[in-house]
This record gives C-alpha cells, sequence and structure tokens, in this order.
C-alpha cells in the first residue's frame, strides 16, 4: 500500500545505502550479481510452504525511485557524498528477476527468487523483497494447511484486529485467499485484490437491542439472503439458539428463504455444534449451517472433527493472520555469482560452520520432477543455468537428509519452476488475477504426496544438486578449507 507522506525506497535496511555508496564509489560499481532468494526450514515442522508475495515485489520495483524528500534525509545523515546521491536521485531498476509464480509449493534450499543486477540496484531491493515473500508465504502456508484439514468446509479469514498492522491485514488477507481461504472479513483486500469479504454481527449488535429476538428478527429483516446469527452473547441454548428458530422462522420462511447459518464463537466447539445441530434439525431448519470461530488453527480443527464436531464453515483469526505456532518464515537473500563485463559468470559461495548455512554457488535453474503415470511430483532438481534435463534419460536423486539414500528417475516428465519477470528492468511477466493464482496453488497441492503434506513426520521430500553443482560446490568448500585460505564467512 502506498501512503502520500513517503516513497518504499527507504524501506531497506540502512546498510544497503551504506553498501551501495561503497559500490558506487569503487570498482565494484557496474559489477553485475546474483542473489538467491530462498528459504531453510519449513514453518510448524511440515513438509511443504507455498509462495506468495511476488506481485508486491514487480509493483515494488516497478514505482521504485527516490524523491526530492528522500534525497534530502539521506544528505542530512552527513555521511553520502553528491555523486551518490545524485545517483539515486536518477534512480531505476534496470536488472533482471526470475521467480516462482505465487501459488507454488516450494521447499527448504531451493531459490524461488533470482536477481541479476547491478551490485548496488540487487542489494537496495533486498529488503522489501525478503519481507514480502518472507510475510504472505508464511499466511499462505498456514492457510493452506488449515484448509486441508477442514475437508472441504469453506474457511474465511479474520485476522485483521489481530494482525501486526495495516498491511499485514490487507496483505495477509491475500495470502490467505492463495492458500485456499473462502473469503476475508478485511474490507479493503476484496476492493484492492478481490478477496471476498463478508461478514454479518457482532456480540454488541446482539447487546445493542432490547432482546435478543429482536436482534436476530431486525437483522433477518435487512439481510434476508443467507443471514449468520451470532448465537453465544448470552446462552447458546438457552436463548440465543432458539430465537434464532423463531427469526428464521417468523421472518424468512414466510419469505419463502430457507438458506441461514448460527454461529458459535465460544465455548467447547465439538459439544455445542453437536448438540446445535441436533436443536436445528428437529426444528426443521436442516438448511441452517453452522459456522465457528473463536482462536482455531489446524490442529484445533482437526481436533474438533475428530471428535464428530457438526461444522459446515470456520472463521479463523490471530492463529492464521499472525502464523501464531511458528510466525517466522526464513527466507535469506545470498550472494551466489558476480558477472564481469565480458559476460563471464564467477560463482560465489557462502561457508559457514554451521552446515545449513552453507550456499549453493553459481546462477542457477529449478526443475520439478513428475511421475509421468501417477502425475505427482517426486522431486526437484537444481541445476546451473546452462543445464537441461533430458526426460528420455534416466536420473539419479539422491534424499536431501540422507545423502546414501538415492532414487533413479524413469518414465517422469520435468518442469522448470522459475519463470522470466524483469528483464533489463522491463515487466516481462503477466501478473494472473488472484482467482488464478488460487486455483494454481490448489493444482500445487494436489500434485503432492500425502506422504509430504502431512503434518506429522512429513515425508522428505527430494531436492537435488546436479552433479554438476555438487562438484563445483564441493570444490569450492575444498578451495575454502586449505589454510590461509580467506573462508568467505
Amino acid at each position: 500500500m502506498k501512503n502520500n507522506e513517503y516513497t518504499l525506497s527507504l524501506l531497506c535496511d540502512f546498510y544497503e545505502l551504506t553498501m551501495g555508496r561503497g559500490y558506487f564509489n569503487s570498482s565494484i560499481k557496474d559489477d553485475i550479481a546474483y542473489f538467491d532468494v530462498f528459504y531453510r526450514k519449513v514453518p510448524d515442522g511440515g513438509g511443504y510452504a507455498v509462495a506468495a508475495g511476488l506481485e508486491q515485489i514487480v509493483r515494488y520495483i516497478e514505482d521504485l525511485h527516490f524523491s526530492p524528500a528522500d534525497i534530502a534525509f539521506l544528505r542530512s545523515k552527513r555521511i553520502f557524498d553528491e555523486a551518490f546521491l545524485d545517483y539515486l536521485a536518477a534512480f531505476r531498476f534496470t536488472g533482471d528477476v526470475w521467480a516462482v509464480p505465487e501459488g507454488t509449493v516450494i521447499f527448504p534450499g531451493e531459490p524461488i527468487l533470482t536477481v541479476r543486477a547491478p551490485a548496488i540496484e540487487a542489494q537496495l531491493i533486498e529488503t522489501y523483497v525478503l519481507l514480502s515473500l518472507n510475510h504472505q508465504s508464511l499466511i499462505a502456508t498456514k492457510a493452506s494447511r488449515m484448509v486441508r484439514v477442514a475437508g472441504g468446509r469453506p474457511i474465511s479469514e479474520f485476522g485483521s484486529r489481530r494482525a501486526h498492522g495495516e498491511d499485514a491485514a490487507v496483505y495477509g488477507a491475500r495470502a490467505a485467499y492463495i492458500g485456499g481461504c473462502a473469503g476475508t472479513a478485511c474490507t479493503l483486500s476484496e476492493k484492492l485484490f478481490g478477496v471476498p469479504a463478508g461478514g454479518t454481527m457482532a456480540h454488541a449488535w446482539v447487546q445493542m437491542f432490547d432482546t435478543e429476538y429482536e436482534a436476530f428478527e431486525t437483522y433477518c429483516r435487512l439481510y434476508p439472503d443467507n443471514p449468520t446469527l451470532l448465537v453465544d452473547t448470552y446462552s447458546v441454548f438457552g436463548s440465543g439458539i432458539p430465537n434464532a428458530i423463531r427469526a428464521v422462522k417468523n421472518v424468512l420462511w414466510p419469505m419463502g428463504k430457507k438458506a441461514c447459518a448460527i454461529r458459535i464463537d465460544s465455548g467447547d466447539i465439538a459439544y455445542l455444534t453437536r448438540k446445535a445441530r441436533k436443536f436445528l434439525d428437529e426444528a426443521g431448519l436442516t438448511d441452517c449451517k453452522i459456522t465457528v470461530s473463536n482462536s482455531l488453527d489446524e490442529y484445533i480443527i482437526t481436533e474438533v472433527l475428530r471428535q464428530g464436531a457438526c461444522i459446515d464453515a470456520f472463521g479463523v483469526g490471530e492463529r492464521l493472520i499472525t502464523a501464531k505456532s511458528d510466525a517466522v518464515f526464513g527466507c535469506v537473500y545470498k550472494l551466489v555469482a558476480k558477472e564481469d563485463r565480458d559476460g563471464n559468470i564467477t560463482p560465489k559461495i557462502k561457508v559457514s560452520e554451521n552446515t545449513a548455512k552453507i550456499t549453493n554457488p553459481h546462477f542457477k535453474k529449478i526443475y520439478r520432477l513428475y511421475d509421468a503415470e501417477t502425475g505427482k511430483a517426486e522431486a526437484d532438481y537444481i541445476c546451473i543455468h546452462d543445464e537441461t534435463v533430458d526426460v528420455n534419460e534416466p536420473l539419479e536423486i539422491f534424499d536431501p537428509i540422507h545423502t546414501w539414500k538415492r532414487r533413479v528417475m524413469e518414465n517422469y516428465t520435468a518442469r522448470e519452476l522459475m519463470v522470466p519477470v524483469f528483464r533489463d528492468g522491463k515487466l516481462v511477466y503477466d501478473l494472473p488475477p488472484l482467482s488464478v493464482i488460487r486455483n494454481y496453488c490448489k493444482t500445487e497441492i494436489d500434485s503432492m504426496w500425502d506422504e509430504v503434506l502431512r503434518f506429522e513426520n512429513p515425508h522428505n521430500y527430494y531436492v537435488d544438486l546436479s552433479q554438476k553443482l555438487w562438484d563445483l560446490k564441493n570444490d569450492m568448500l575444498t578451495a575454502y578449507s586449505k589454510p590461509g585460505k580467506d573462508e568467505n564467512k
């Protein structure tokens, strides 16, 4: 979202600017750098994640510029020379970007976005790229988990009031929709992105009237098409459901309308919904749906359904919009190569005593390999940019955790995951409508084996390096391990 008081150009870590000035005043000024974005660990101990946030990155890069007020502020810091400030005043992104489409199922260690640009440009966009992918991928992943356990029952995102700020509410609703949620309570998300917004009443509506029945009757007259009545303001069975039944019979039925719902927002959901279903059916309201809310997540949804809860739809708030159980996604942005003026690419590697932080060097691409008979995804294959996969030849894949385990892929198809987004600073990617992204995400989830999707002890999906990339990485690690060699930490 935009604020009239500032641009987003200064929404960057300050060291991007100090490094930028250093590059500008050194021989590195015109060097081309390659950066990969990837994440290291699936949230909640799960087996997969969902990519989201690319559209906001596109909008940010397209509008990326430094206003006179930005330049004046930077000048006031008294550490930037005028030549560098003049460069920023005329700044536009001129590089290339590749990314997996939003809604793609993604796994740790594989690049989900790659930037090729002059070093200063590549550094300046780092912060926003990471914050957009980290936030929306986290919420889309959480939503996907909840939607899967709901068994086809719609889930609405209700979390705006608990979100970590206005952007988190608006973009969180967008990401939740990508992950499979049916809609949101956030009205602005429908205006901006087309996420269906809906809602009915709060407890305050019921309390405003002299009686609970009057509150329900009035609402049914105002909104006779499928109203939802909140029945736990006072007593679910002592007054709430009996008054809802009266209002439906006295107002809706004479209009010839039977579609309606009740919502329960507190208490023992499994017990209350079973009993509520019996009350409604015995009163002839077999068409009345039951919606529940109140601090739900995938674990609670799984458990209440296991206990036989009679639920037709869910409203999920704080535990979705904040991804409360594991609130950090962890994408990182790492240099993987440099390119000289003659187009020669030199791979770069980050070395660490923590093996999880050792990067995969070079400009790369990813293939997803599918079993030709089942259509299910079997492995992801990361290779150097000039390599291709020949599906007519067997391909050996190693387990990502147990490297002594291997399988040979035969009778398979291959799809390159990353697509061009920017070339020479020009947008070359047609941003799809949000509904298309949501449907694509569902297709992606459906292409995964249940063993990968399960919550407890998920199968380790194969993400392997090509032999050429594996050899390069090991050669570089060997070189940096020699005494006296800069470890490039």
